[in-house]
C-alpha cells in the first residue's frame, strides 16, 4: 500500500497483526451515532471505518526548547537524541510547530481538547476566580478513543485537573496534577526505589540563581543528584526513567491479559523532564565534560549584561519582571544550566528509546502511530531568562512535533516546514483512529499534509498569555511573508512595546521599530485584528487592540462599546 492509499484509508486501517482490506468510508447517515457519554448523549462522534484501528503512543516531554532538537539551531548539533531522531527518520517532523500558550496547563488543555484554552495560567499562581482546570463537560480526545473501543492508559503528568484524566483513562489512573514531579511523595515511586536498593535523592551540585541584590540565593533549578547517603544515584532510579518503566509494564500488562488482542491500545506517556528543577543522575560525567569544552551563552545574555541587566527600550516590562525573577547574573551559572538542560534531555531520549525498544520487541512498533511533542519551549538563557512565561518569543512558542505513522505509510521520512499547531494533534490522531467527532475544533488533521509532504503557509495561528510570574494578557500570531520569511508578532496588553521576531533567528531580537519592517508590521497588525475580531472568544483582546492600534488598523465605523443592535 503506498502513501496516498494509506492516507485515504488510515482512519480505519487495521494495524494490529496483518493488514486487512478496508471498506470505503461511509457517510454519517449510514453510521450509527456514538457518544463519549452514552447515558447523557454527550460527545457525539461517528466511526468512519470498519476493522481494527492502529495502536497509538503519545509521548510528551515538558519544556523542550528548539536548542534541543531544531536543525537550524547550532546547539542542537551537540545534543544526542537517537530515539527521537529515529522517530523523525521513520515519520514526519513538523519544523514549524507551535503551542497556543507557552505555559504548561493552558497548552495541555489546548492540545487535549483541540481548542484554544480558556485557561490562561498555571494553577499554582493564578488568583481565585480564574479557570485553572478543564471543566467537567470538556471532552479530551482520549475520551473519544476510549468510547470507540481503545484500551486507554496514561503514565505521568496531568496538570489540567485529574477529573478529565479519570474520564479518559479510568478510575485506576494515577496522574499527578501539579507542575513539579512527586519525587518525594509518590509512594509507588519510593517503593520502586527501595526495590532497587536506592535511597531518595539530594543535590550534590545545585544551580541556584540570585535575587535582585545579586547576593542572596534565589530560585533553584536543580542540578546533579546523589543518594541521601552520598552514593551515586543510578539513572534507573530517576523519576523519568521510572515513568518509562511504568509505560513498558503497562504495554506488557495489556499483552499478558489479552487486551491488545481484543482492542487497539492508546498509551499516553507524559514526562516532566527536561523541565527544571533538573535531577541528573550518575552516568553523565563524560558527556558533561564534553559539553563544558564547547558550551557558550547566548549573545542576547551578553547584551543584557552590557546594560547591567536593565530593560532595553524595545523590551516589554514583562521581560524585566522575568529577568529579575530568575537572576541569571553569573555567566558560569548559565553555562551550568545549559549543560544540565541538555543532559536532562538526553536522559529523556533514553527513556523514549526504552519504550520504543519494547514496542519493537513485541512486534508492535510497525503497527503503532507514535507522536512526540512538548507542551512549550524554553528560553535557555536568551534575554537573560530561562523557563517560559506570559510573553511571546520564538523559543517558547515553538515546540517539537513528530508523527511516526504505522508502517503502511510508505517511507514518509520527511520534514514539513509549513506552520502547524499542537491544536492539530487531536484531529490527526482521531482521524487515524477512524473517529469523526461532531464538535467544533480549532485544529485540523495533518494526515493530508503528511501525504502531500507540505501544508499551507497562509494559516493564522494565535498565541496568548495571562497570569504566571507576572501579569500580561498578550496575544499574537505567526505570519509568513511573500519572501518566505516567517515572523512572530506579539501585542502586550501591559506594555506600549509591540514585538516582531524572525522565527528562524537563532537568538531573535525585536524588529518592530526597524524602518525596513514597516510593511510587515502593518500587515501583522491587520491580520491579528482580523483574527481577534472574527471570534467572540477574543472580544476582550479586540476591545483593547482596536483602541491601542487604531491608527494601524483598517478604518471601521461603529460603536466601540460593541453594542448589539436588534436585527
Amino acid at each position: 500500500m503506498d502513501r496516498r492509499t494509506f492516507c485515504g484509508l488510515t482512519a480505519g486501517a487495521l494495524f494490529s497483526g496483518s493488514i486487512q482490506p478496508l471498506q470505503s468510508e461511509t457517510s454519517q447517515g449510514d453510521k450509527k451515532p456514538r457518544f463519549t457519554h452514552e447515558r447523557t448523549g454527550e460527545g457525539l462522534f461517528y466511526e468512519t471505518r470498519e476493522g481494527r484501528k492502529p495502536h497509538i503512543l503519545l509521548i510528551s516531554a515538558d519544556m523542550v526548547g528548539p536548542d534541543l532538537y531544531h536543525p537550524l539551531r547550532p546547539l542542537s548539533k551537540l545534543v544526542r537524541i537517537p530515539a527521537i531522531d529515529s522517530l523523525r527518520k521513520d515519520g514526519v517532523f513538523f519544523s514549524n510547530a507551535f503551542c497556543t500558550v507557552p505555559l504548561c496547563s493552558p497548552s495541555r488543555a489546548s492540545y487535549l481538547t483541540g481548542r484554544y484554552a480558556y485557561i490562561q495560567g498555571n494553577g499554582e499562581r493564578a488568583p481565585e476566580g480564574l479557570e485553572t482546570q478543564l471543566r467537567d463537560d470538556d471532552i479530551i480526545f482520549p475520551e473519544y478513543l476510549k468510547a470507540a473501543g481503545y484500551v486507554t492508559r496514561q503514565v505521568g503528568k496531568c496538570h489540567v485537573g485529574t477529573k478529565k484524566f479519570m474520564d479518559a483513562f479510568g478510575e485506576n489512573d494515577q496522574p499527578w496534577d501539579r507542575w513539579s514531579p512527586p519525587i518525594f511523595d509518590d509512594e509507588n515511586f519510593l517503593a520502586y526505589q527501595r526495590k532497587l536498593g536506592v535511597k531518595p535523592q539530594k543535590y550534590s551540585r545545585e544551580i541556584v540563581f540570585r535575587m535582585q541584590d545579586r547576593k542572596t540565593a534565589g530560585n533553584s533549578t536543580g542540578g546533579w543528584v546523589v543518594q541521601q547517603d552520598g552514593k551515586p544515584f543510578p539513572m534507573q532510579a530517576q523519576y523519568s526513567y521510572y515513568l518509562g518503566v511504568k509505560a513498558v509494564e503497562t504495554i506488557e500488562g495489556l499483552i499478558n491479559n489479552g487486551s491488545i488482542d481484543r482492542h487497539p491500545m492508546y498509551l499516553q506517556l507524559d514526562l516532566f523532564d527536561p523541565h527544571q528543577p533538573f535531577s541528573i543522575p550518575a552516568g553523565f560525567e563524560e558527556r558533561e565534560a564534553e559539553l563544558r569544552k564547547v558550551m557558550t551563552v547566548p549573545e542576547s545574555w551578553r547584551t543584557a549584561r552590557s546594560r547591567n541587566f536593565k530593560r532595553a527600550p524595545d523590551e516589554p516590562e514583562i521581560i524585566d519582571i522575568y529577568r529579575r525573577y530568575w537572576g541569571l547574573y553569573d555567566e558560569q551559572q548559565l553555562i551550568d544550566y545549559r549543560i544540565a538542560y541538555i543532559l536532562q534531555m538526553e536522559l529523556v531520549d533514553q527513556v523514549i528509546g526504552m519504550v520504543l525498544a519494547k514496542l519493537k520487541e513485541l512486534n508492535l512498533y510497525d503497527d503503532t502511530l507514535v507522536a512526540f511533542i512538548s507542551d512549550h519551549g524554553e528560553m535557555n538563557g536568551r534575554r537573560a531568562t530561562v523557563d517560559k512565561g506570559v510573553y511571546l518569543h520564538p523559543d517558547i512558542v515553538r515546540v517539537p512535533f513528530v508523527v511516526k505513522p504505522p508502517h503502511s505509510f510508505t517511507s514518509p521520512n520527511s520534514q514539513i516546514d509549513s506552520p502547524v499547531s499542537l491544536l492539530d494533534l487531536s484531529q490527526t490522531i482521531l482521524q487515524a483512529a477512524g473517529i469523526r467527532p461532531e464538535a467544533k475544533f480549532d485544529g485540523v488533521s495533518l494526515l493530508s499534509t503528511m501525504e502531500k509532504g507540505e501544508g499551507t503557509e497562509d494559516r493564522t495561528l494565535l498565541f496568548f498569555g495571562g497570569w504566571h510570574v507576572g501579569v500580561n494578557f498578550d496575544c499574537g500570531i505567526q505570519y509568513c511573508a511573500a519572501n518566505g520569511k516567517r515572523y512572530l508578532y506579539a501585542y502586550n496588553c501591559t506594555s506600549e512595546v509591540d514585538e516582531l521576531y524572525d522565527l528562524d533567528d537563532e537568538d531573535a531580537s525585536n524588529l518592530i521599530a526597524k524602518p525596513e519592517m514597516a510593511a510587515i508590521r502593518k500587515e501583522v497588525i491587520k491580520r491579528l485584528g482580523e483574527a481577534l475580531q472574527s471570534d467572540p472568544r477574543w472580544g476582550g483582546y479586540w476591545a483593547e487592540f482596536r483602541v491601542a492600534r487604531f491608527h494601524d488598523l483598517p478604518r471601521t465605523e461603529g460603536d466601540m462599546q460593541l453594542f448589539t443592535m436588534p436585527a
